[in-house]
């Protein structure tokens, strides 16, 4: 396994308190992690090298990443109809059967009453890449460790409903049952 320290990133989709599950897997605590690809390109290389060791290491040099089901490193394109998400960055998902630790700037540890770390906060993070050969197939993935909350940003998906698209004005409402 090859561990990955990320700084200053952005937060998506943060499942930290609280383990959630989807289509019937097993629940787990989850985070996904957005990278500049100009200003955090020296941190995409890193992750792309530890994920090119994590395919030789584990396949002898046998298969190829193309060969792969599935890398957890993907391009924000995929997703560039989402907040935070275009073809300027990459994304990594995280996961983690246990709790990670989530702590603040100065590492007393949060809780989800503190209302951080969310959607669209910076964060520091670390993340274990593994190969997974099973029969869900051949990938790469990461493993939450831990969440440090950084900074405030633009959070994700706050944007609320506009009243003037949502209704009409109403003139008279005497004759409204």
């Amino acid at each position: 396994m090859s561990k990955v320290k990320l700084s200053n990133v952005r937060l998506s989709f943060p499942s930290l308190f609280e383990a959630t599950s989807f289509e019937g897997s097993k629940p787990s605590y989850k985070a996904t992690f957005i990278l500049d690809k100009a200003k955090d390109a020296a941190a995409i290389a890193t992750i792309n090298k530890a994920i090119d060791a994590e395919i030789t290491d584990k396949w002898k040099g046998k298969l190829k990443r193309a060969n792969l089901k599935g890398v957890c490193l993907r391009d924000g394109a995929e997703k560039s109809d989402m907040d935070g998400y275009s073809d300027k960055v990459v994304f990594i998902s995280s996961s983690s059967s246990k709790r990670p630790p989530v702590v603040d700037k100065d590492l007393s540890p949060l809780t989800e009453t503190d209302g951080k770390p969310y959607a669209g906060c910076y964060v520091n993070a670390t993340i274990e890449l593994w190969a997974q050969d099973n029969n869900f197939g051949k990938r790469i993935n990461a493993q939450l460790r831990a969440v440090q909350f950084l900074r405030d940003g633009e959070p994700f998906g706050d944007k609320g409903a506009n009243p003037e698209e949502e209704f009409s004005k109403v003139e008279d409402t005497d004759n409204v049952l």
